[in-house]
């Protein structure tokens, strides 16, 4: 017995001396002190006279203990929401933070129309529009931005993404309806070292990335995040004479800093974009005889992005979490584009800045309040008709927390806003969280949201259309209320934790801009609404390791999306009535080999009605089906890089007709902007991820 206790007093002495000890050497180790028989005394002098043996001869490699953490979390705090971190962007390619969401439930991606490639979140069965999206808590992405900013942030640069349902913290503004998407980037602070990303695919886009970072010493330190993308194949898989999905050319670059010292923190960074998108007919189609005597039609977009950004944090209170912070962000985004024969432009600029305090009177109380200042201004011109658009919006906040241990957090705040245009605006908001077991909590929460609607610039894809696009006058200010509440289950099961969340959401709208296809068969509307409009949205998840390494979620959601149109309220077109979802995840022992792959049924809905130009009949059903899309990985894990493959859409279901009267695009009927499902077959990609001094 004393010999087996001496053994042990050895091993853990060898771990506290070398953290960094292999199997190798604890293998040997184990054989200078046990495999003699001799005493405990010569056991100890021996092993102390051939440490240095060791040392000297054998070089240790550190072993590192993994565990799989899971790839999407549950927000534990006041807010219902998800955290994606990086182990769950693994899972697909994720090329950028539009193809993010594939195994989220509760965010949906889809193209906007078939030529330009612009595409669309859907949030609690809403447009994207009601959705805030901030990157590190600043607001980012309005106004022209819009259309094609899911296409803006590359997904190796993502260290995670933040969904919030509901409405959010006032902290953040006023423009929250149904939600928010903040975006974490990569950190100049994290493990010091380079990242390469190289991805291909069989549509012919080739995509490169890399990150590094430098630690200049122990408290500066700065990063730059590369980006280059190239689409250059010209397929028309469908045969209607149309590029399915446009050529794009992106050059994304990001340089950015972190000091962190005792009392101080400071971030900063500069970023600039410049994209070309071209689609448009296919040069020698057969459908070319149709177009004789007129040029093909073609569409050519070119934008050029700069951003810069930058926070102060005075840390004057450790004990009571007393700061002051001032965060402070800017952006010029100018985009010329060719729609056949419409032309647009625009130059957008906008400067936002919030000084916040914040301080924990005690452990159960919490107060933050700030001041904020947003400006937009954005200089547009239509086939040479030119308007200006310019709001500033000064703003004040308050927002109190209180905390009952793990039982019960209260939420309440309020902001008062004057805009330029619209005058005084007040935004409360109100969230609860009880948790009466370690087993269940409940949440509930209320908010009003309001949003300065930049019709042109936000819808600038429709353009695309045929159709004229008609922009109503001195359109109101969006205003919006949301109501939710949800209840979470970690329910004890077999040995494991099944994860069970149940949400409902109710968004009523006092003010809302329309987009209306149904006034007249040659015009598209942007309008006020006149009458109601609402979304009922119900949501069931759950999340269930059934075996080592093996991780499966199974979720449904029910939308009831209606609005007014033509003074009837009717169901929401191009919208989804339900989702389902599959998504299994297995990882070995290992974590050599990953296995990943997720199956969506996308529920059917209404379609606008469109007669042909001479008013002949319908050119399709009044509903669209429902349609199922598989997606697949595999993925190969090493120690210094990982190799992947996989596929998307692989049940190849593709809408029949994403373009009406293709062969006679520059007629009224042409119409490429009614996309309710995929637009392009299968798709199969490839690609490498390299990890030079960075942990995988």
């Amino acid at each position: 017995m004393r010999r087996k206790i001496d053994y042990l007093k050895i091993i853990i002495h060898l771990l506290l001396v070398r953290r960094r000890t292999t199997l190798s050497g604890m293998l040997l180790w184990l054989s200078v002190v046990g495999l003699h028989g001799q005493s405990s005394a010569d056991n100890t002098a021996q092993a102390s006279a051939d440490t240095t043996d060791i040392y000297k001869s054998e070089s240790l490699q550190e072993v590192t203990i993994t565990r799989r953490k899971a790839g999407t979390t549950r927000a534990t705090g006041v807010f219902n929401g998800t955290t994606i971190n990086k182990d769950e962007l693994f899972r697909a390619a994720c090329c950028n933070l539009g193809e993010s969401f594939t195994t989220n439930p509760s965010v949906d991606v889809s193209y906007s129309d078939a030529t330009t490639g612009a595409k669309q979140i859907k949030l609690l069965g809403l447009s994207g529009t009601y959705v805030q999206m901030l990157t590190e808590n600043i607001p980012n992405f309005r106004g022209a931005a819009i259309p094609y900013a899911l296409g803006y942030v590359p997904g190796p640069w993502m260290k995670s993404i933040q969904v919030s349902k509901g409405s959010a913290s006032v902290r953040n503004g006023y423009e929250s309806i149904t939600g928010q998407i903040d975006i974490e980037y990569l950190k100049p602070d994290d493990d010091e070292g380079v990242t390469l990303n190289l991805y291909g695919n069989t549509k012919s886009r080739l995509e490169a990335n890399a990150d590094g970072n430098i630690h200049l010493d122990d408290k500066l330190s700065t990063e730059l995040l590369m980006h280059y993308e190239n689409d250059f194949g010209h397929h028309d898989d469908n045969d209607d004479g149309f590029l399915d999905t446009p050529n794009v050319r992106q050059y994304n670059l990001q340089n950015r800093w972190k000091f962190k010292g005792d009392s101080y923190i400071f971030h900063g960074g500069l970023s600039l974009l410049k994209e070309t998108r071209e689609s448009g007919q296919v040069e020698g189609h057969h459908s070319a005889p149709h177009t004789q005597g007129s040029p093909l039609y073609k569409i050519g977009i070119e934008t050029d992005r700069y951003e810069g950004y930058m926070k102060h944090a005075f840390i004057l209170n450790k004990e009571h979490g007393t700061n002051v912070a001032l965060m402070a962000s800017a952006s010029m985004h100018e985009t010329a584009g060719e729609f056949g024969d419409k032309a647009y432009y625009a130059n957008e600029k906008n400067a936002y800045a919030q000084l916040m305090f914040e301080t924990n009177f005690t452990e159960q109380h919490n107060l933050s309040a700030g001041l904020s200042l947003n400006h937009d201004y954005i200089g547009q011109r239509r086939n040479g008709v030119r308007s200006t658009e310019k709001e500033t919006v000064p703003g004040i906040y308050a927002q109190y927390t209180y905390t009952l241990g793990t039982q019960l957090t209260a939420m309440a705040g309020l902001r008062v806003d004057n805009s330029n245009i619209y005058g005084t605006f007040v935004t409360p908001r109100v969230h609860l969280k009880y948790t009466p077991h370690e087993v269940v909590s409940f949440r509930l929460s209320a908010g009003k949201g309001y949003r300065t609607v930049h019709a042109l610039a936000e819808n600038n894809y429709l353009l695309a259309s045929g159709r004229d696009l008609v922009v109503a006058d001195n359109l109101k200010q969006e205003e919006a209320w949301n109501y939710g509440a949800s209840a979470q289950f970690n329910i004890p099961l077999f040995g494991n934790t099944l994860k069970l969340n149940a949400e409902y959401y109710y968004t009523h709208f006092i003010n809302q801009t329309v987009v209306d296809y149904e006034v007249t068969d040659y015009q598209i509307h942007i309008h006020d609404l006149d009458g109601k409009s609402y979304s009922h949205t119900f949501q069931i998840d759950a999340t269930y390791p059934l075996f080592e390494g093996m991780t499966l979620t199974a979720a449904y959601r029910l939308n009831d999306v209606k609005s007014t149109f033509g003074g009837e309220l009717r169901e929401k077109p191009l919208t989804n009535r339900y989702k389902g979802l599959i998504t299994a995840s297995y990882k070995t022992p290992l974590g050599l080999w990953q296995f990943d792959a997720t199956l969506q049924l996308n529920g059917g809905g209404r379609l606008p009605m469109v007669l042909l130009p001479d008013g002949g009949p319908v050119e399709w059903d009044e509903h669209f089906p429902a349609y199922p899309q598989l997606s697949a990985q595999i993925t190969r894990w090493f120690r210094h890089f990982s190799v992947y493959v996989g596929g998307e859409n692989l049940t190849g279901y593709t809408q029949k007709n994403p373009i009406l009267q293709a062969d006679m695009p520059w007629s009224s009927g042409f119409e490429p902007t009614l996309v309710w499902g995929p637009v392009h077959g299968a798709m199969f990609y490839a690609g490498i991820r390299v990890n030079l001094g960075k942990r995988m």
